[in-house]
């Protein structure tokens, strides 16, 4: 059917229900509204889904839910995980406790024991509660940091992690199998609860959670030593935060901690923020008045499923609070860790510290610098996970850390994907530390800085909606892929990679190789002097992104180089 036939048959059809068909008929004298609604599915991605709310083919409702959630149970019912079943939780966002619901009856009406959070909880949590709980696989219903009027829905497989090759692509031919909306199972909640197919959980995987990561504290005593003099100004940004970071800094013995009011509370619309997210500035606004309100010593934010954290540090010599990069807050961890393990003896054996392709090359540095294996992995923080599988599988490494540019990290084993909680609780650990040595967190990381080279990345994104922006996001990507540049600015290309086609090509010596990590739609340039870019299509937005990163011999000299590498990509594009 084209998105006319599409449009009528919603309109139309038993199977809708009068709300759903009351918001078509306002629209239908809107032509490219409803062609936007409908002119393709809402793509089932190796994530999950994620769009704008509303009625049609192309966006997040019961119906593309309950679409998704049936072709899982179809992949599920193959892999012989029915019993097993599938743990799901959700998000502050509109219809997520809904959309909870709509996967749990969809899964339990094909037989598949489902295990519902009874209130909202952060993305790790979940990761945690699959392993824990031997279930075949998570969902979370969730979109991040996206605007208000989005939500998503993200799928883990039995490791914790979110899905990999090959269930992810098994997943997405189950779910794009599904056609006809007739042949999607549901059933009242008090049927399935009757039968033991819904199943509420809650407190039991909070308390075991908790100790978890009490495991990755270090030095507990001089927590205790600073507890009374540090201050800590948080904001859950109205998510899945407030609950589970106020717990485990209040039981390791923190006593001033400040959560932003207006903020504290779930709030679906985000009304004091424009964006959700702790990369952009002015959503610190309120938590950092409140910062110098009580000179805390540290800022720190959560997205509104808590698997990302943003931070502010104070200067003391400026008195200005300082905001961190993902990849300056991941580095001062990682930092702390290796260090910390490597002098109380605690470092495993075989350690490994994992990154993506688009994380600082400070990582490089710090890791040759404490004997530690660095490992790259694609971008996404679900390959990060796959890797703890992969060392407990081989016994090749033992994970210590890892991180992604984008806000995420994770210290510990306990969940499979990036977790703001425990990282909103090393960062604490390290603050509390430098502190007791009468520095900042912004000392230390002008230290590392010092002495590993000042490292600077920023991204750079073109957003182009509809049908029209992905045909010349595709364009774009294919004009760079069929004639990469030998030379970016002022930088030559060392070295060109295409992880699409698997291919890498080495400038300086003619000589051709393999990238060595799975198929991606991704291009990457090494530079000249530590410097390089990356282009990436989002998988969850409707952009292209830049990943750009240099080394600079002082904040000024990396700022500069930062600036012209960006100018000469922009006008190469």
């Amino acid at each position: 059917m084209d998105y006319k036939e599409q449009f009528d048959f919603w309109l139309n059809d038993d199977y809708f229900d009068e709300d759903t068909k009351k918001e078509l008929l306002a629209i239908r004298n809107d032509e490219k509204e409803i062609e936007d609604r409908f002119y393709k599915n809402l793509d089932f991605g190796t994530g999950g889904l994620r769009g704008v709310i509303g009625a049609g083919t192309n966006r997040m409702n019961k119906y593309t839910v309950r679409k998704a959630s049936q072709g899982l149970a179809n992949y599920i019912l193959k892999n012989n995980g029915a019993d097993m079943g599938v743990a799901i939780a959700y998000d502050s966002r509109l219809y997520s406790p809904e959309f909870a619901d709509e996967a749990a009856l969809c899964l339990a009406a094909n037989g598949i024991k489902a295990y519902v959070f009874d209130a909202l909880r952060p993305t790790p949590m979940l990761s945690y509660a699959v392993r824990k709980l031997g279930c075949k696989a998570g969902i979370v219903v969730t979109a991040s940091h996206n605007p208000p009027e989005y939500n998503g829905y993200k799928v883990y497989w039995e490791d914790g992690a979110q899905v990999t090759p090959p269930h992810d692509k098994n997943i997405i031919g189950e779910v794009n199998a599904v056609e006809d909306f007739h042949t999607m199972k549901t059933m009242s909640k008090q049927d399935a609860m009757a039968k033991g197919l819904y199943n509420v959980i809650g407190k039991e995987i909070d308390d075991a959670y908790m100790e978890e990561l009490k495991k990755q504290i270090i030095h507990p005593d001089v927590i205790k030593d600073v507890a009374d003099d540090i201050k800590i100004v948080y904001t859950p940004f109205n998510g899945t935060g407030n609950v589970p970071v106020r717990r485990i800094l209040e039981e390791l013995g923190f006593k001033n901690v400040y959560i932003v009011p207006e903020q504290e509370m779930p709030d679906p619309k985000f009304t004091t923020l424009e964006y959700p997210n702790p990369e952009d500035p002015k959503a610190f606004t309120l938590a950092l008045k409140l910062a110098k309100e009580k000179n805390a010593d540290i800022v720190m934010a959560t997205d509104p499923d808590a698997d990302r954290l943003g931070i502010y540090a104070l200067d003391k010599k400026s008195g200005e609070y300082i905001p961190f990069t993902g990849n300056m807050s991941g580095m001062l961890i990682a930092e702390y860790i290796l260090r910390e393990r490597l002098a109380t003896k605690s470092m495993p054996a075989n350690p490994a510290l994992v990154t993506t392709i688009v994380t600082t090359n400070m990582a490089k540095a710090i890791t040759k610098a404490y004997g530690v294996t660095e490992i790259e992995t694609l971008t996404g923080f679900k390959y990060i996970g796959e890797q703890i599988k992969l060392f407990e599988q081989n016994h090749s490494h033992n994970y210590v850390f890892g991180l992604e540019e984008s806000y995420g990290c994770l210290a510990g084993t306990h969940a499979r994907d990036k977790d703001a909680v425990v990282a909103v609780m090393c960062l604490s650990e390290v603050a509390s530390y430098c502190k007791k040595q009468g520095i900042t967190l912004w000392d230390m990381m002008i230290e590392c800085y010092e002495k590993y080279g000042y490292f600077k990345e920023t991204q750079y994104a073109i957003t182009k909606k509809g049908k029209e922006g992905l045909e010349e996001i595709a364009a774009m990507m294919e004009k760079l892929r069929n004639n990469p540049p030998k030379q970016i600015g002022d930088y030559k290309v060392k070295e060109f990679r295409d992880y699409k086609v698997d291919k890498v090509e080495n400038y300086e010596n003619g000589q051709t190789g393999k990238t060595g990590l799975p198929t991606s739609n991704v291009l990457y340039f090494d530079l000249e002097d530590d410097a390089w870019c990356c282009a990436r299509p989002s998988g969850t937005e409707p952009k292209i992104k830049f990943y750009i990163g240099v080394k600079g011999t002082s904040l000024e000299d990396s700022d500069t180089k930062l600036n012209a590498l960006t100018d000469a990509l922009k006008a190469m594009l």
